[in-house]
């Protein structure tokens, strides 16, 4: 802190250790409640999502990746997401950079940059998908040294327990990725949409700003609270919802297997993987939906065996004596057009 050490045990002194993330906001337990804060987020967010934003941005205070999660809050645009980051430079200062989510996955140089930092806003995150997501990955659950590159120099083993929050229209969504593992990574909070009859304050960021000592403490509960959960954050089920929904519009295959009158699941039955995706293809067209790869479709069926009770075979039986490879335990209900 800019005033001495908070330990987690609730204990603070006003020795001043060598840190590479001092904060730059005083710890005074009795600085007064953040009203014009509290008002903000209770304009912004549903209560029980402001308890998950509590926890997230507490965890931003230590250097740490326990709690495995990037946080993203969503909405039309113009309810005041952006001011956020403002409160956030407050309270974190230089430990904190912006940037683009996007840059970190296709910059060869952009996790070098994080290296120290205590979290990255995207405040303006883009809606088109990222060409791959190992580095996002990578980085939110980063235990062990990570091999960064900066220009024209040798790479080298560096610590990075940077956390990310982005801010934007839509959610992050992969190219290729259709692995529950990316979105498990992600929290997602949907903003309240902005009252018509709210009169915007142009002075909000500096009122909130100036509440920082207030804000902090607001955030070290969170903190505590985080901790006692063994670092799994509170997530209310709309947060819960918009994370399935997020695994549904990434990887329609879902979708699919949860369809009506085209396929259906029996322990008695098998299907060709040509098949398969041959109906696959026809519940798409049907839906106005663009299908995915042939490959994709094939690995997550794979993936996910036990999750369907399905049974990936090479012994599908597609008449005059000849078997292709496929699954054991699905039905088709349509003929499928190949």
């Amino acid at each position: 802190m800019a005033n001495g050490t908070y330990h987690l045990d609730g204990t603070f002194s006003t020795e001043k250790d060598y840190c590479r993330n001092r904060l730059p906001v005083a710890y005074h337990p009795e600085a007064p409640q953040p009203v014009t804060w509290l008002h903000f987020l209770s304009q912004l967010l549903e209560p029980e999502d402001i308890l998950t934003l509590q926890e997230f941005i507490g965890y931003c205070f230590i250097p740490s990746t326990k709690g495995q999660k990037m946080l993203m809050l969503t909405g039309k645009g113009g309810e005041g997401k952006s001011r956020i980051g403002v409160v956030l430079r407050a309270l974190l200062g230089t430990n904190m950079k912006t940037g683009s989510v996007a840059k970190v996955e296709t910059s060869n140089f952009a996790r070098a940059d994080l290296e120290h930092e205590l979290l990255m806003l995207d405040d303006d995150m883009k809606l088109e998908a990222l060409p791959q997501t190992n580095n996002i990955k990578a980085i939110i659950t980063a235990e062990l040294p990570m091999d960064l590159e900066r220009k024209r120099q040798q790479s080298y083993q560096g610590d990075l327990y940077v956390r990310f929050i982005g801010l934007g229209n839509g959610v992050l969504q992969a190219l290729h990725d259709r692995s529950v593992g990316f979105f498990r990574r992600q929290i997602i909070l949907t903003t309240k949409e902005k009252d018509p009859n709210r009169k915007d304050d142009p002075y909000i960021a500096e009122k909130m700003t100036a509440e920082a000592e207030g804000i902090f403490l607001w955030a070290l509960e969170g903190l505590h609270r985080l901790i006692a959960n063994d670092f799994r954050f509170t997530l209310s089920q709309s947060a819960l919802d918009n994370l399935n929904d997020a695994v549904s519009d990434g990887n329609n295959i879902i979708d699919f297997l949860a369809s009506e009158g085209y396929i259906r699941f029996r322990a008695d039955y098998e299907a060709s993987s040509k098949n398969l995706y041959a109906v696959y293809k026809q519940w798409c067209d049907d839906n106005a939906l663009n299908s995915l790869s042939q490959k994709s479709f094939g690995s997550f069926l794979k993936q996910n065996e036990s999750r369907y009770n399905l049974e990936y075979t090479n012994k599908v039986n597609i008449g005059g004596g000849r078997f292709a490879r496929g699954f054991v335990g699905i039905e088709l209900l349509q003929r499928p057009f190949l």
